[in-house]
């Protein structure tokens, strides 16, 4: 099993208080094989992701990203071929129920894997023994934000992917979950007349919740202070859609020497969330759109309190040249507490600064299955970072923020 990082003490006064069942806001899944062989249109399927067991051969991390071959010597691994490149699923994102010392880069199979990462029933047999009630669930082969797709040269069939992947989403993984698994879909990032109409479409069936890059310009796509993204914040305004940024999502995670190991990158992972905020709090996209919600996922919030601070301080001192003062008519932490929800699972200094972070700003996880994931202690590890806050704010920070966020029918 995962260790908890924080230990076993006892957490005096807690023996007694029941804890709310967890909303979980950023979790991941394994596509299982047959997606796309199922959800994919027949005309599609010969140029669609295919999957395929082979042997994997040295996994490097150079700059940054991971490289890897196939070797048909080495460790048998579950992979997808897409337009002649190859995934493979590795250990670490599949980590739960492997010792710390057993999550590594090395290759696994679904059959290796503990049968949540891969099958709604299971997922929710293991949320039933994490504490926690609903989850949020980014994709895995695709992307955290569908880049695979939008990489695709085939973009007709890139498209049908998209929406291949939506239908599964929506009616084979969430589908029969009685609403714990929330629906999390793409869209094609390419063309943004097709990303509003999915955006649409998906809002007519329940769906409340998208997942977009924190950075799109790191995927040469344009920026949100060009106004192409405007239709789609307009959408996603219009249909309560609210707008997630998982760390990792500009396929760039932030290092600093290009030899660095990858605790350095781990470590900084917070960096590219940062990042972003700032962007959309001087980009004037959240005057234009007042009911915009934007999720941070995964990018924990010890460092907010100095990032707003910071922001404001900016907003105030450098108004004369830095090219804000007729944008941003209000302190930019002032769109931030209306418009932006952030999340933690192991955050002992955003726990501190919660009134900063904002009470009903912050949002829980447990990252299942990856490697920073709190199953099965979940609910040992909550009860540690909300020790000492009241009642109101614990139901807040553990769920009624997600509720409210996501707009889902669960207690309020």
């Amino acid at each position: 099993m995962a260790e908890v990082v924080h230990g076993t003490r006892e957490l005096a006064g807690e023996s007694s208080r029941e804890l709310p069942r967890v909303i979980s806001v950023d979790d991941h899944v394994i596509e299982p094989a047959h997606l796309f062989q199922t959800w994919l249109p027949a005309k599609y399927r010969d140029k669609g992701p295919k999957p395929f067991t082979a042997g994997i051969g040295e996994l490097e991390y150079v700059g940054g990203k991971y490289r890897f071959t196939t070797d048909p010597d080495g460790q048998i691994t579950d992979w997808w071929e897409y337009e002649g490149e190859f995934f493979p699923y590795k250990r670490i994102i599949a980590a739960v129920g492997f010792s710390r010392d057993e999550m590594t880069l090395d290759g696994i199979t679904r059959e290796q894997m503990r049968r949540g990462c891969w099958d709604p029933k299971a997922r929710l047999e293991d949320m039933e023994m994490n504490h926690v009630e609903a989850s949020l669930c980014f994709p895995t082969f695709p992307r955290f934000c569908g880049q695979t797709f939008a990489e695709a040269k085939d973009k007709e069939v890139g498209l049908a992917c998209v929406r291949a992947y939506n239908d599964w989403m929506v009616e084979e993984w969430c589908g029969d979950s009685g609403g714990r698994l929330i629906p999390l879909c793409l869209i094609p990032l390419w063309d943004i007349d097709l990303a509003v109409a999915e955006i649409h479409r998906n809002a007519a069936r329940g769906v409340r919740a998208v997942t977009f890059s924190e950075i799109p310009t790191y995927l040469g796509l344009p920026s949100i202070h060009s106004g192409y993204w405007d239709p789609f914040f307009a959408a996603c305004e219009e249909t309560g859609t609210v707008v997630n940024m998982h760390i990792g999502s500009s396929s760039q995670m932030p290092a600093a020497s290009p030899d660095a190991p990858p605790a350095v990158q781990a470590s900084l992972s917070f960096n590219n969330a940062m990042a972003s905020m700032m962007d959309f709090l001087f980009s004037g996209v959240l005057v234009k759109f007042p009911r915009l919600k934007l999720a941070y996922s995964e990018g924990q919030m010890g460092w907010i309190p100095y990032a707003l601070e910071r922001a404001d301080d900016v907003w105030e001192e450098h108004r004369a040249w830095g090219g804000v003062k007729d944008l941003i008519p209000e302190p930019p932490s002032t769109y931030y507490y209306r418009q932006i929800f952030c999340c933690f699972f192991r955050d002992r200094h955003g726990i501190e600064a919660i009134d900063t972070v904002g009470v009903d700003n912050a949002t829980f996880e447990t990252d299942y299955p990856h490697v920073d994931s709190t199953w099965p202690h979940t609910k040992r590890v909550a009860a540690e970072h909300v020790a000492g806050l009241s009642d109101e704010v614990t139901y807040k920070l553990l769920r009624g923020n997600a509720i409210r966020m996501l707009d889902l029918p669960f207690d309020r």
